[in-house]
């Protein structure tokens, strides 16, 4: 079938062009069209298959129908699903999505940033690297559209989506504590974001809460980038050191991932020996033996409600200044924490 054009539909149906661009674009009520020129515009196009510019679309709305997302690591099986539930749910509203990652590099999210803001996108989702304070702060003087997910600045007002770490972290501490379990260890990485942070407060808050003291001989922050290679050391120093561990909590799924893998290798019995948990879920935590107890953060009300608040923005739905959502994390209970 040959492909038409808005120019054809208005040439077939003897319209302006105007008008038809007008219908096209859902406009044809503000601009007083008869609903029988709409329709027949409308099904015009229906039985030819037209399908409009989307670029030249854009320049005619004003806006490009294009929502930027930027995440530390796309492969992250965390981002991904999040990044699955922005594109459905931006679809659904009109939006198409671009991907990038900035390996959380500072330096490459800044960059992206001005990147997606050259292709001309109507909005940005960002999960920072918490250290581009100064370009959040530009984004939001110039009144552009943003929403931050799971990271965020605590000292700036800005759209975010993020869960509660603290109580998470806290939570799943408790767990451990009403199992029986009181040498609990801490498997973290070393970061300034705000949600590792938080994690190990709430970790340290339960302790405190059942008057346990902090022991910092079992509690270990890992290098981010060479985690697997540490967490041999780690793991071996809290099961066979001095100061022996009961239970170990993981912060990330992936440390959590690496220490069953050293603890299997140790042949520590868990949960027997060594009860585990982790903060977050990853899809093979059901299937493993024993299957991994976690704090399960909800990704899709994460994607979902990033992109309802950012097409608000854009579309000027909702004229608040900010709009901040804290959600809960849902603990699955599985057998590494005991019976």
């Amino acid at each position: 079938m040959k492909k038409i054009f808005l120019k054809d539909i208005a040439a077939e149906l003897n319209l302006s062009k105007t008008a038809v661009s007008l219908v096209l674009n859902n406009r044809g009520d503000e601009n007083k069209i008869s609903k029988e020129t709409q329709k027949r515009i409308l099904d015009f196009a229906r039985e030819n298959n037209y399908r409009p510019n989307q670029m030249a679309r854009g320049l005619s709305l004003g806006k490009s129908e294009t929502i930027g997302l930027i995440v530390p690591n796309i492969s992250d099986i965390f981002y991904a699903r999040i990044a699955h539930h922005i594109e459905l749910r931006a679809k659904t509203l009109g939006y198409n999505v671009v991907f990038s990652s900035s390996n959380e590099d500072a330096k490459m999210e800044k960059e992206l940033v001005y990147s997606m803001l050259n292709r001309q996108v109507d909005g940005l989702i960002i999960a920072s690297t918490q250290k581009n304070k100064d370009e959040i702060l530009k984004l939001k003087r110039a009144n552009f559209p943003f929403v931050l997910i799971d990271r965020h600045y605590p000292d700036v007002k800005t759209n975010y989506v993020i869960v509660d770490n603290f109580d998470g972290a806290k939570n799943i501490t408790q767990h451990l504590l009403g199992k029986g379990r009181r040498g609990i260890g801490l498997v973290t990485i070393k970061s300034e974001l705000d949600a590792m942070l938080q994690r190990r407060l709430g970790y340290e808050k339960a302790l405190k809460d059942w008057g346990l003291n902090i022991d910092t001989g079992i509690l270990k922050e890992l290098d981010p980038f060479r985690y697997k290679s540490e967490m041999k050391g780690a793991i071996r120093d809290m099961v066979n050191g001095a100061k022996r561990v009961d239970a170990l909590v993981f912060t990330t799924h992936y440390l959590a991932a690496s220490g069953l893998r050293e603890l299997k290798l140790l042949n520590v019995q868990v949960p027997d020996e060594v009860a585990i948990i982790s903060f977050d879920e990853l899809g093979a935590f059901d299937l493993v033996d024993p299957p991994i107890t976690t704090s399960k953060q909800p990704v899709d009300d994460i994607g979902n409600l990033a992109v309802e608040i950012l097409v608000n923005e854009i579309e000027k739905k909702n004229m608040k200044i900010e709009n901040q959502s804290v959600l809960q994390t849902q603990l699955l209970i599985r057998k590494s924490c005991g019976v």
